[in-house]
């Protein structure tokens, strides 16, 4: 079987810290595959609040999650602060790729966990249809490059 391989693109975007709750916990003691994605969603959320965004309403559009890959590579627990960097992928006509890469540090070692993808696409939910990825969003993802 072949694994998920996830590799990050350079335009680093954000960096943002959610600890992990007691509530991300499973019955192996450590954080559930669900939480992790629950940690990604709410990520994202606290990047788009730093440009005073929501998913509802990100500068005209709404977002939709398209796709999700996760390539867990350790566990993490309760009590870890979970340092969430997001990048930019790829930019298409309506919608745009997000990679992020998770760590913790313990004992001073700074600890990978997992890195994951999303598609993310721009809707319109009034309308029930796609929408183009405007400039304002474009120059959101594209501001690390300073372009």
């Amino acid at each position: 079987m072949t694994r998920i391989k996830i590799k990050l693109p350079s335009l680093e975007i954000a960096v943002v810290k959610i600890p992990v709750r007691i509530t991300d916990i499973n019955y192996g003691n450590h954080t559930g595959n669900d939480a992790f994605i629950s940690i990604l969603h709410e990520a994202r959320m606290q990047w788009l609040k730093q440009h005073a965004y929501t998913e509802l309403n990100f500068a005209g559009t709404a977002l939709i999650m398209s796709d999700l890959q996760i390539e867990f590579k350790n566990e993490s627990y309760y009590g870890d602060m979970i340092e969430i960097k997001i990048f930019c992928g790829e930019i298409a006509g309506v919608s745009f790729e997000l990679y992020y890469q998770l760590t913790t540090t313990r004992e001073n070692k700074n600890i990978l966990l997992a890195n994951a993808k999303t598609g993310m696409v721009c809707y319109d939910y009034q309308h029930k249809k796609t929408m183009p990825v405007n400039e304002t969003v474009r120059k959101i993802l594209l501001a690390a490059l300073k372009l």
